[in-house]
């Protein structure tokens, strides 16, 4: 073990100098530390091999094989590995005010993109993001009458073991940090139910006066998928402040779209405890949306106000005036809180134990284009729930739930889907129904979830086609229930009934059909 270790920490060395994480003399100090996490008395002085790296996934993981079988720590435990592997690359990292100076030394002598470059690439080959985990997410493109969506099966989150879920129902209660998001999350140690940090770092950011950070999700849904945070751990709030926070991100980084998950359960993502907002430097298929019905505005003469063709209804506004932008936010939000529409179930506000409840809310979203033109859609939510539909009247319906159940959040809204992973066995299996290779009651008893859908996949396709043609199959029924799922979560249906309704509000705000 000796060795071979001290062998993989010379190689771990090596690369943090190729990538620029240690300099010459912060290596002697990453290799001591590092042989003393593996109780090691002196370093490899022998030939290392040849190899050009991007990630250190091919060094670490042998390495972390070694570790577990030194019982460094419980290799049963897969959270306890990807914790350790934290720990192991925390040795080389620059520390966070070093990241920070760097940082804003790019941005002050170069511009705001080649320092997010240096900041994505320092997230990368830290391993922080686990590209080699996120290679294996299964994706496709799904065409539709709304342009092209963007399907992804989610494999970066492994399914937790009986002896995981057994060790975190020991863990003491612990509030620090008090979530996913806050900023004493740099450097922390993690534990079996709450991740390593001793990667993650942030960088400050000044929104309207007020401290908040940017950092990278270790998740990257879509290429550098980053997360502006609150310094204080406040709730989600979507505001007239929000939207002069977004505009002042992207005018402070034009390469990203920026937008906030909506404040309300249901509607919301997965955390509505800590303000935040989600971006990147990404066209998401919503923003090539097709313009569906334009509106005028008298009182907002230098922006452009339309319907776009999008399954989640969505306000457009477009123009180089941001005043006027975020004055058209302000007055449709006020409006919306507030708006009932009985006709296609839109209520403002119940009633439960004499407390007045509210459900509307929006979800924004706002990139800049090349023609110097900011656009910013408003997407209308609502998160009442009715006998019929007692998870949400605009959540995806329960005959949806076996393909996806949880929230359409902010990238679902932008039309990337993020499927559970459980879908790439089922499909498989469904694959393989529709080859013929497997009899359709014997994966139906495995998956009942699918009983019904496959059904209708055998009526359709029959059981005899070919791999290739089988796996298309699958992934556009898919996307067509993930099609499905947007069109739920929008408050106006893509029906006459639907753009009356929406064309009613929108002259509620002033807005009259162009």
């Amino acid at each position: 073990m000796n060795q071979r270790a001290a062998c993989d920490i010379e190689r771990l060395i090596r690369f943090g100098l190729q990538q620029g994480l240690v300099g010459k003399l912060d290596a002697v100090v990453a290799r001591n530390t590092l042989l003393d996490l593996f109780g090691l008395a002196e370093p490899y002085v022998g030939e290392l091999p040849d190899e050009a790296l991007d990630t250190p996934s091919a060094i670490l993981e042998p390495l972390l094989d070694l570790a577990g079988e030194q019982g460094l720590y419980d290799r049963e435990v897969n959270a306890l590995r990807v914790n350790f592997e934290a720990r192991i690359m925390g040795a080389l990292m620059p520390r966070e005010s070093e990241v920070c100076a760097r940082f804003e030394e790019l941005r002050r002598t170069q511009g705001a993109k080649a320092a997010t470059d240096y900041f994505y690439h320092l997230c990368i080959v830290s391993n922080y993001i686990r590209t080699a985990q996120i290679a294996r997410n299964i994706q496709w493109e799904h065409p539709c009458k709304y342009g092209t969506l963007e399907v992804t099966i989610n494999l970066t989150k492994p399914e937790k073991d009986p002896k995981t879920i057994a060790l975190e129902r020991l863990q003491p209660a612990s509030s620090y940090p008090k979530c996913m998001l806050c900023l004493e999350n740099i450097g922390y140690a993690g534990r079996v139910n709450f991740p390593a940090r001793q990667v993650h770092r942030v960088v400050p950011v000044i929104l309207m006066g007020e401290q908040w950070y940017l950092q990278y999700s270790p998740y990257v849904y879509y290429n550098e998928h980053c997360i502006v945070f609150g310094e204080k751990h406040e709730a989600m709030a979507i505001t007239h402040e929000t939207f002069r926070r977004i505009f002042d991100f992207v005018g402070q980084f034009p390469h990203y779209t920026c937008g906030s998950n909506a404040d309300l359960p249901i509607v919301g993502g997965s955390i509505l405890s800590h303000n935040h907002f989600q971006g990147g430097n990404y066209a998401f298929p919503m923003q090539r949306a097709r313009l569906q019905q334009a509106y005028r505005c008298a009182d907002f003469p230098d922006i452009r106000i339309g319907r776009i063709c999008w399954p989640v209804s969505t306000v457009r506004c477009t123009g180089d005036a941001p005043a006027q932008l975020m004055a058209f936010a302000d007055r449709l939000l006020d409006a919306w809180r507030d708006y009932s529409d009985e006709s296609v179930e839109i209520r403002a506000y119940t009633t439960e134990n004499g407390q007045q409840v509210p459900h509307n809310t929006v979800t924004p979203i706002l990139h800049h284009t090349a023609e110097e033109d900011y656009v910013l859609d408003l997407v209308p939510r609502n998160n009442a729930v009715s006998p019929e539909h007692p998870e949400g009247i605009f959540h995806p319906h329960r005959e949806i739930h076996h393909i996806k159940k949880e929230n359409i959040g902010l990238i679902e809204v932008m039309g990337l889907a993020i499927l559970p992973s459980r879908l790439k066995p089922q499909g498989e299996a469904i694959r393989q129904v529709l080859t013929g290779a497997r009899a359709a009651e014997e994966v139906k008893k495995e998956a009942p979830e699918h009983a019904e859908w496959i059904d209708l996949l055998t009526a359709k396709y029959g059981t005899s086609l070919e791999d290739a043609a089988a796996e298309q199959a699958v992934r556009a029924e898919i996307g067509a229930k993930f099609e499905t799922c947007l069109e739920h979560a929008g408050v106006f249906k893509q029906d006459e009934a639907g753009f009356a309704a929406f064309d009613r509000f929108m002259a509620s705000i002033g807005c009259e059909k162009a």
